[in-house]
């Protein structure tokens, strides 16, 4: 994952706040040694040096769950979020480095390594059926291991409580006198308790190629960056269901967009775009 978390809550007494502080920080960095990406000693990026290999790798329940979970969402949005675009994100990361458009070769052949077709759950175990396939997360972990913290607090007593993993924000009971807590997001306002609220979008993480604006969003069906100035902003049931539709959101064009949305039980969507 690879980014800062934040912690705030409410508790009767010191000693239970640091306890319960120090296990929800301990279970956000348990979740990036096995979800990371950034991390080349992950469970996740070993899985992924097994791919082509024709065997399955046991899963921990934690990446059994996210990659299931990955590719439901995967189906939903048609492909717009998409697990597998780890070679088409990593060309594109450099992309983004040297200010320079891959070539439509190199494109094509990042291409052939995606596909969540080619993920096969096997038992507890996992096979990447092409060699040279690199699984990313980044679209679902943040938000899950935001939901994962704030379920550690539970555990402990606290349930007053937020957790923000870099916009990915999962939000408890809220404070004291108050309906909910204040998240501001794309510069509005929002008073949540007991859901979950993610933002996506350019607004600081682009690049200008040849005169054009590219998103740091990978589009999976041109392997480059969108050109599309949009930010997205979700409230679903949970971190990790907002997490993802942000990032579906950020792809499909807005009509089909909105379908997915209206097909998700308690989420909703703000879309503000430059056209």
């Amino acid at each position: 994952m690879g980014v800062p978390f934040r912690v705030v809550f409410w508790a009767d007494n010191d000693a239970r706040a640091k306890v319960a502080a120090q296990a929800a920080f301990a279970r956000i960095a348990e979740l990036d040694r096995m979800l990371s990406d950034w991390n080349p000693d992950s469970e996740l990026m070993r899985l992924c040096r097994t791919a082509g290999s024709g065997q399955a790798q046991t899963a921990s329940p934690d990446l059994w769950f996210v990659l299931g979970q990955a590719r439901a969402f995967w189906r939903r949005s048609g492909g717009a979020f998409d697990p597998t675009i780890g070679p088409l994100v990593r060309l594109w990361r450099k992309a983004r480095k040297t200010k320079s458009l891959p070539t439509a070769a190199e494109v094509t052949a990042a291409q052939a390594r995606t596909g969540c077709e080619h993920v096969v759950f096997q038992r507890h175990g996992v096979l990447l059926k092409r060699k040279g396939m690199l699984l990313d997360l980044g679209g679902i972990a943040k938000g899950y291991a935001a939901d994962e913290a704030l379920s550690t607090l539970r555990q402990h007593g606290i349930t007053r409580a937020l957790v923000d993993g870099s916009g990915d924000i999962a939000i408890g009971h809220p404070p004291p006198n108050a309906d909910g807590w204040i998240v501001d997001s794309n510069g509005t306002s929002h008073s949540l308790c007991n859901v979950g609220i993610a933002t996506s979008g350019d607004t600081y993480q682009f690049v200008e190629i040849g005169g054009v604006r590219y998103s740091h969003i990978v589009d999976p069906s041109t392997g480059l960056g969108l050109t599309t100035r949009r930010v997205v902003t979700v409230v679903a049931k949970d971190a990790m269901t907002a997490d993802s539709l942000a990032t579906a959101l950020s792809v499909l064009d807005l009509s089909k967009g909105r379908l997915l949305i209206r097909a998700t039980a308690g989420a909703t969507a703000s879309i503000k775009q430059d056209r």
